[in-house]
């Protein structure tokens, strides 16, 4: 008897213990009995019917699925490989267990078809450079059509996208010749803008040395200018001196210093010379000063005084004489000026040239 109650209170015990179920955090369980669904149990420990009940647990957590490799025709009838990976998430778990047999198994199949009709909408070239666009797409037809299953689609990335090796070595053949291409267009720009760097700075040159030519003309025409006016004024000056040295001497002087000419024409190495005037005439009008035997004629001499009466001023009448410190100081202003206008001739250059530069890259 003994061994039969403690037989019959182990056999208790283990169907008590049977009927313990525990549940992760990261789980949902349905506790169904005898085919009839009685609730949900929550983590941690729970006890059901023994022998009558099943627990089916649902993982809540995100779930990543393979989308297996297929071959898919693009809209231009270019045969690409696509493969890619979804991430679920059970937000139901009556729907995802009670509404569709296996839902991870349904979740890669509508995938699968749905991203064969993606690509075949599309053209190569946008699938290649479109990826975010076409994993946009993907997650909202999959999450639409998952939602009835009590699963959401959290994301769609397509993995990797490899066309036919023929459409392949077409397209490295067309990057190539593009590159080649890129290439030539930006070499011969390259020339291009040097050839007219080159020639910004042959009219840059020649308009610098134009100017430098044309500055050198003029200040020389100045120079030339201003010392004939100096040259003309001192000759002036000299004549005004002469004219009034001689205003106050009487006809001997003057026949003196006719004389003394006469003695420095003779001193020189020409075999024939010239006099404006009668040489007979001035020998007798000086042999007639000379002479005691004839009368002097009496000539009435002017002092200064009575000559500045009848002329003016001497110096009035000569004009004023510059100085050579007042010379040196008005050429170099001059110097200066011209040295100003060049530079100002230059910066006005230097702006018609970046003016052209920037118009001509606005062009370009």
């Amino acid at each position: 008897m003994l061994i039969l109650t403690v037989f019959i209170i182990l056999v208790i015990v283990a169907l008590l213990a049977s009927g313990i179920r525990i549940i992760q955090p990261y789980e949902q369980g349905l506790w169904i009995v005898l085919g009839r669904y009685k609730g949900k149990l929550n983590p941690g420990l729970n006890w059901v019917y023994p022998l009558v009940s099943q627990v089916v647990k649902i993982d809540l957590r995100t779930q990543v699925l393979d989308v297996p490799r297929q071959e898919v025709i693009t809209k231009d009838n270019s045969p690409v490989t696509v493969d890619a990976i979804i991430y679920i998430r059970v937000v139901d778990p009556e729907k995802a267990y009670f509404e569709v047999s296996n839902y991870k198994l349904a979740t890669v199949a509508l995938a699968q078809t749905t991203l064969r009709s993606v690509i075949g909408d599309m053209e190569l070239d946008e699938i290649l450079y479109n990826r975010e666009a076409i994993n946009a797409k993907l997650r909202d037809i999959l999450d639409e059509a998952t939602d009835k299953w009590g699963v959401r689609v959290e994301a769609v990335e397509i993995r990797e996208v490899e066309p036919a090796p023929t459409v392949k070595k077409a397209m490295e053949e067309q990057t190539a010749a593009e590159r080649e291409r890129r290439a030539a267009i930006l070499k011969a720009d390259g020339e291009r803008r040097s050839k007219i760097l080159v020639a910004e700075g042959e009219k840059m040159s020649r308009v610098l040395q134009a100017e430098g030519v044309r500055q050198a003309l003029i200040l020389e025409a100045e120079g030339k200018r201003l010392a004939r006016i100096l040259e003309a004024q001192g000759e002036a000056q000299a004549l005004r001196l002469l004219a009034m040295g001689a205003a106050t001497l009487d006809r001997k002087a003057i026949s003196i210093r006719a004389l003394d000419t006469l003695v420095q024409l003779g001193s020189t190495p020409a075999t024939k010379i010239i006099l404006p005037f009668e040489v007979s005439s001035l020998i007798e009008s000086f042999a007639r000063y000379v002479s005691k035997t004839k009368e002097v004629p009496a000539i009435q001499e002017l002092s200064i005084e009575e000559l500045e009466k009848k002329l003016g001023k001497i110096d009035e009448v000569l004009g004023k004489i510059p100085r050579p410190e007042e010379l040196e100081t008005e050429l170099k202003k001059r110097a200066v000026s011209a040295e100003e206008e060049e530079a100002k001739v230059r910066e006005e250059v230097k702006g018609l040239l970046s003016k052209s530069t920037l118009k001509k890259e606005e062009k370009e």
